[in-house]
């Protein structure tokens, strides 16, 4: 299973307290997903050439032969396939607090809600989990951007905001979405 795309219900349903109010915000975080995804390919997303997220300045930038693309950004977490676990961006030494304010929110909305095993700084998880993971954060936070960016040992789970086009002749078009 990607990221992107829908848990298999039979294994990955949230257990314990609340499952049933974890379970409807799973559902509406998958379906944040899939909704930011469409509207954000209609500029590209999913097919630049390359991308990179700069700390020092909050910003992710994604450029195409035509143009680049920029946002405000934020860093949840990481899933590492070879160990099969996620660290959320507050818990890893490399990444700027500025840069962890969306991960923290999540923690901390775990822990008032009696899901302290979603705010430990460590998860075991496999990518189907991973992909749970980053559904609940991403409906927790209201992110209105979503990108997983591949990286040589992991993949980063990024958060942004609007997003600012430039094409080759300078000129700039922002796009903005609201999902809720």
């Amino acid at each position: 299973m990607g990221l992107f795309k829908r848990a298999d219900r039979s294994n990955s349903a949230p257990q314990g307290r609340d499952a049933e109010g974890l379970s409807s915000l799973l559902l509406q975080g998958e379906d944040m997903i899939e909704q930011l995804a469409d509207a954000h390919r209609s500029w590209g997303l999913g097919s630049a050439d390359r991308w990179g997220l700069d700390q020092r300045t909050g910003v992710i930038t994604w450029t195409f032969p035509d143009k680049t693309a920029t946002a405000p950004a934020q860093i949840l977490g990481s899933w590492s396939p070879s160990s099969s676990s996620w660290q959320w961006a507050w818990a890893n030494p490399t990444i700027l607090p500025e840069l962890s304010r969306d991960s923290r929110v999540v923690s901390e909305w775990a822990e008032a809600n009696g899901h302290g095993g979603l705010a430990t700084p460590t998860i075991d998880a496999d990518e189907q989990m991973a992909g749970v993971i980053a559904a609940l954060a991403v409906r927790i936070t209201g992110a209105t951007g979503f990108y997983r960016g591949p990286g040589a040992k992991a993949v980063v789970v990024i958060t942004f905001g609007p997003v600012t086009l430039t094409a080759q002749d300078g000129s700039t078009s922002t796009f903005t979405i609201n999902i809720t």
